[in-house]
């Protein structure tokens, strides 16, 4: 009897420790998705413990608008991991400093979530996989594409066996333009940078096509990659491109991505072709199918996946705390996002000089 209760207690005492929220600290305010975390309110996974900002204005902004505890802030990022002590930090600033991070946190055994894409430069995100295994720590890269019940979906139909081999992909990313959308005037100063943000639509919309392909693909990566980009209004983005098209070739399959700042409204929408069918995540829960060549297409209405798979803080959570255990091959893991850095930056290459480039094996 004495031991079923000893078992009971510990059985209680992970329970408990399974419930704990995760201590959370953010690095930066001026990326537009940063909101995501002061607007859920009515989940308990994690805990905001410290918030990094160098710049006065968004913290007054940020603290009026959320309420927020002027004692959350700091204005330098090694001060606050060491006072805080996150067991995690989500990266809501320019791309380029996710590498600054990502430093400044491994050594201290912080796991780091940043936004699409992980870096700026191959050189860098090879450099965040080094710190990440050097230290043993988890490093996520958000996609919000990754949450879509209809890409996995279709996926699955892969994985079935029900598209044959994959001839080819189009994915389709973007919307009228940063400006045109409204984003606030720190995120604008991001997106507009070549230093900061990598390029434009290239890198800002092209990277979901790169990060959904090299998973289909099952980290396989290009064997060429070929790019084009241009300015069609340079009078609103003229250090940067707003239309990009980028075409993967493969041994047996081609991709072409298409990231862009002048669709007529905001899409995020796959195209795979197999030699026995094709399918089309047309949005996040409806399918376009068509598995035979005499049976005709169908549309599928999806339910959303489930929790925890609904909320990027969430799976963050799960992640740190062990309840999920990323795949070699997952959306928001490092295999694929270092691939996908590698895409984007052989890309702007191509771009540049006109010229097909073949990936070093």
């Amino acid at each position: 009897m004495r031991t079923l209760v000893i078992l009971f207690l510990a059985f209680l005492s992970l329970s408990s420790m399974a419930q704990k929220p995760v201590r959370v600290a953010v690095a930066g305010l001026s990326h537009g998705h940063v909101g995501w975390i002061f607007n859920r309110k009515d989940k308990t996974d994690i805990q905001l413990v410290g918030i990094w900002e160098a710049n006065p204005d968004l913290v007054k902004q940020f603290t009026e608008r959320y309420k927020l505890d002027p004692k959350l802030f700091y204005s330098d990022l090694n001060k606050m991991l060491d006072e805080v002590k996150p067991e995690a930090v989500s990266a809501f600033g320019a791309i380029n400093e996710h590498v600054v991070v990502v430093r400044a946190c491994a050594p201290r055994k912080i796991n780091v979530m940043v936004e699409k894409p992980l870096a700026t430069t191959f050189a860098d995100a090879k450099e965040i996989q080094k710190l990440a295994t050097q230290h043993g720590v988890h490093v996520l890269t958000n996609y919000e594409t990754s949450w879509y019940a209809s890409n996995q979906h279709v996926n699955q139909l892969i994985q079935d066996g029900k598209l044959g081999e994959i001839r080819k992909v189009m994915v389709n990313d973007g919307h009228q333009g940063p400006k045109e959308i409204g984003v606030s005037k720190e995120f604008f100063a991001i997106l507009t940078d070549p230093v900061k943000n990598g390029a434009g639509a290239l890198v800002d919309f092209g990277c979901y096509g790169a990060n959904l392909m090299t998973w289909l693909m099952k980290g396989e990566r290009p064997l060429s990659v070929t790019a084009v980009t241009h300015q069609n209004k340079p009078d609103i983005y003229k250090n940067v491109d707003d239309e990009a098209s980028i075409i993967l070739q493969y041994p047996k399959s081609q991709c072409i991505i298409q990231g862009s700042w002048n669709w007529s409204f905001a899409r995020k929408d796959m195209e795979v072709y197999g030699n026995k069918g094709y399918a089309i995540a047309v949005n996040p829960t409806v399918v376009r199918q068509r598995l035979q060549e005499k049976a005709p297409e169908e549309t599928l209405k999806l339910d959303p996946r489930p929790a925890p798979y609904t909320d990027p803080f969430s799976v963050l959570a799960d992640v740190v705390q062990g309840r999920i255990k990323l795949d070699q091959n997952d959306l928001y893991g490092l295999p694929v996002n270092v691939t996908v850095v590698e895409i984007l930056e052989t890309a702007k290459e191509a771009a540049k000089t006109g010229k097909t480039i073949f990936l070093k094996k």
